[in-house]
């Protein structure tokens, strides 16, 4: 059955399969976006602990979600399943030399790392909240600590390719972000942002009433509105990149399935591993939106857990997560004759 389209891009079909059980230091830089920007040396790199989470120090509270050592490695693991999909870091025609690269929200630095290797002529700048990078990187890549959503003092003009991806649960001015991001790329500079729709969707009406996953959903968005997140805005991306005074905005989907159910083996493999990455962070997922923002008790939100968990692993539910590709480009100047 075919899905959906979205924006008027190519859709491929996802069939599934009957057969569901088959399987064929020197790296930070200090200073260097906003004035929020500090150096690794100060109490940055301490961190707090909550309902046994280990969460960021630096604008606490900012970012709900846990950095610990399990997240970071779900993290990786999402990184792997989006490259498996999309098989390229970045779909902006950027060029085969561009020379200022800003990643936004960089986490634990698996793109900026890559996109190091990819263009070796290139200055790439990692920024998030915390300080989990590795410290020795490339000579061409650097990981600062700040708040994407601070002023930034870098030059205007001053960026070739601009990139987000993972930030829909984070940010809770997209207009303010896109328009630093417009100013500080160079005439012709490219915007990207690659994001979950962290929704379950279905093509087939296979999910049942009342199914414990889409509760689960239903729950994070409004915690995280209690919070001043939008968790849906990835739906409107193109309109705010459009209005903020991008041109030639494109916008790609892929779709990751939840659970080994499409008959595709790739497509089946993804589907697995996205739904062992999804019941692996139901905790971190969790946590912090429903505690802080809807005052739930870590108990309360345990209890939940089970049930959404058991609900991940029914194979006769067709579900899967959008993943959207949207690319921008700053207008060039206009010449004056």
């Amino acid at each position: 059955m075919a899905l959906p389209s979205a924006c008027g891009c190519a859709i491929s079909t996802i069939d599934p399969d009957p057969d569901r059980n088959s399987l064929s230091d020197p790296g930070y830089e200090t200073g260097s976006l906003g004035i929020s920007s500090v150096s690794l040396s100060s109490s940055v790199q301490s961190y707090i602990f909550e309902n046994g989470r280990r969460y960021h120090r630096f604008r606490e509270g900012a970012y709900p979600f846990p950095n610990d050592e399990r997240e970071q490695e779900r993290e990786a693991m999402i990184d792997a399943v989006i490259l498996e999909m999309c098989q390229q870091l970045h779909f902006a025609p950027i060029g085969a030399n561009p020379q200022k690269i800003l990643d936004l929200g960089t986490g634990i630095g698996i793109w900026a790392l890559r996109m190091g290797d990819l263009y070796p002529s290139s200055s790439i700048l990692g920024v998030d909240l915390s300080p989990i990078q590795p410290t020795w990187v490339p000579p061409n890549v650097k990981f600062v600590v700040d708040d994407v959503e601070s002023l930034w003092l870098q030059p205007l003009d001053h960026f070739d390719y601009i990139h987000t991806r993972h930030m829909a649960p984070a940010i809770r001015n997209w207009p303010g972000l896109m328009q630093q991001a417009l100013d500080h790329l160079k005439p012709g500079g490219w915007f990207e942002v690659q994001e979950i729709h962290h929704y379950p969707q279905c093509h087939d009406g296979s999910i049942p009433l009342n199914y414990p996953v889409t509760q689960f959903w239903d729950s994070i968005i409004e915690a995280l509105a209690a919070l001043g997140v939008d968790l849906m805005a990835t739906r409107v991306l193109v309109e705010v990149m459009r209005r903020v005074g991008f041109v030639n905005i494109t916008m790609r989907t892929f779709y990751i399935p939840i659970g080994p159910w499409p008959k595709n083996k790739t497509l089946k493999r993804a589907g697995l591993e996205w739904r062992t990455i999804l019941s692996d962070g139901l905790q971190s997922t969790a946590l912090g939106p429903l505690t802080r923002g809807l005052g739930w008790t870590k108990e309360q939100v345990e209890v939940k857990l089970v049930e959404v968990r058991n609900a991940y692993m029914d194979d006769g539910v067709h579900c899967y997560m959008p993943l959207h590709i949207i690319y921008g480009q700053k207008p060039r100047a206009s010449v004056t004759k």
